[in-house]
């Protein structure tokens, strides 16, 4: 993947994303358009700042924005543990528990693992949405995945798979995939990933395609920062933004965002679950970032949808004056995993 760095966001070069109504707009610097899934990617001409020009069409009061690249969470600097640890099983039975509530799983894919061998959810995983097995976040989704099922037992997974082995995907790509979830939208939403943005402003169509999903609870994480610069798409208001606290679950991970714009917070350290079964590794790692203490308030919310609508069990609780805060962290999510 071609890509181009603007201050410490990062975007692909040439690349400008909008819907149909600046295509005129935009015409006379258009190479070519692909449009797929509600959103139109225009390549521009040489020389053409997709920057420069997002700021133009912003300024005319149209939708457009750089397709910028976003990257999945882990923690691979400055923390615990750089990369996955091989861990001994985990003694962990996903026993008779069936829930109703579906949760969405955008990240690298998932592989055929013991604690959903037989389940009916994996059993709809095809080859296009496996794991990747090479690459720095190989098994990213696959971990995530454990996190999920562990947290909310029964849990039902739909997953798409839109990071590539390293981690990266671009916001056409999600935008796309989000746009094909409206026929279906889950009850809950996993997005362990997320970017900077050129201008520090949210982006559109990213912000439109999950705006879509109003029945959806977005969940997403804080990114490993370590800065309270907003980090997307974790900084929306109708996301819930998760950062990641230490092991002793009383402070911020040193590596995790905060600001006002998070909303939530959950042990991000040395947290055990399902990997690749590959190398080193015999299907369980141990690993550190903002990407699995989302996928822990994401489990946290969809077992308690069991019970309870999903947005209306999350608003009253982020809501409620009697709620424990902790600053620039929001919510703390306690986890036992």
């Amino acid at each position: 993947m071609e890509i181009q760095s603007v201050g410490e966001a990062f975007i692909r070069p040439g690349q400008l994303l909008t819907d149909r109504t600046a295509l005129a707009a935009v015409s006379r610097w258009t190479q070519a358009v692909s449009e797929a899934d509600g959103v139109c990617v225009v390549h521009l001409s040489s020389g053409v700042d997709p920057c420069e020009l997002t700021a133009e069409l912003r300024g005319q009061g149209l939708r457009a924005s750089p397709n910028h690249v976003l990257r999945g969470q882990p923690l691979f600097f400055g923390g615990p543990a750089s990369r996955p640890f091989p861990t001994p099983p985990i003694p962990y039975k996903a026993g008779r528990s069936r829930s109703h509530v579906v949760v969405g799983l955008l990240d690298t894919g998932v592989t055929k693992h013991p604690w959903w061998a037989g389940s009916d959810w994996y059993a709809g995983v095809g080859p296009e949405e496996a794991d990747a097995y090479e690459g720095a976040q190989a098994g990213h989704g696959t971990f995530i995945a454990g996190l999920l099922t562990r947290r909310a037992p029964g849990v039902r997974l739909r997953v798409g798979r839109v990071l590539d082995g390293d981690g990266l995907t671009d916001e056409a790509t999600v935008v796309r995939a989000l746009y094909r979830m409206r026929e279906r939208p889950p009850q809950v939403l996993n997005l362990s990933f997320g970017c900077h943005t050129f201008d520090d402003r949210p982006p559109p169509l990213l912000s439109d395609a999950i705006g879509a999903l109003s029945a959806t609870v977005t969940v997403a994480c804080a990114g490993n920062t370590g800065s309270d610069r907003p980090f997307w798409p974790a900084a929306l208001p109708c996301v819930v933004g998760v950062a990641a606290v230490d092991a002793t679950q009383q402070r911020r991970a040193p590596y995790s965002g905060h600001g006002t714009w998070v909303d939530a917070c959950a042990r991000g350290d040395w947290l055990t679950s399902s990997y690749l079964d590959a190398g080193e590794y015999g299907g369980y790692a141990a690993w550190s970032g903002t990407s699995f203490a989302t996928a822990l308030v994401a489990g946290a919310i969809a077992d308690a949808a069991r019970h309870e609508p999903a947005k209306e069990w999350i608003r009253n609780l982020l809501d409620s004056e009697e709620t424990p805060q902790i600053p620039d962290l929001g919510v703390l999510f306690p986890t036992s995993l």
